[in-house]
């Protein structure tokens, strides 16, 4: 009796190791597709962004300087921005944060437009 009950206590203990990693695996998972993969295809999008920059975009930078693309030096690396009469910026093309297409305008601009 007591063999049988030892050889049942053996078998349980002796879970697929798989089994005890399956948690940790499930949770790499879920961290993948919540917060790895979105950030990556945003990355993506703005890399794409960047490259299909060309003169006439208006821009918005990180440090909120607003501007249109005059032109691009080093390579394509850095990019020309007038920000107003007779003012040029030479900055690099990581710190632009939104383009807006020749023609298009932001909200901004069009609930300036509303109240008026």
């Amino acid at each position: 009796m007591s063999h049988v009950l030892l050889t049942i206590i053996q078998q349980q203990e002796q879970v697929n190791p798989i089994m005890s990693f399956l948690p940790f695996i499930i949770i790499m998972v879920v961290i993948y597709f919540l917060m790895m993969r979105p950030q990556m295809k945003k990355q993506k999008e703005k890399q794409k962004m960047l490259q299909e920059l060309k003169k006439g975009d208006n821009i918005i930078t990180r440090g909120g300087i607003h501007g249109k693309v005059v032109g691009f030096t080093d390579e394509n690396k850095t990019v020309v921005v007038k920000v107003d009469d007779n003012v040029k910026i030479n900055m690099d093309k990581a710190a632009i944060e939104l383009v807006i297409p020749i023609g298009k305008k932001t909200e901004k601009s069009d609930n300036v437009e509303k109240k008026k």
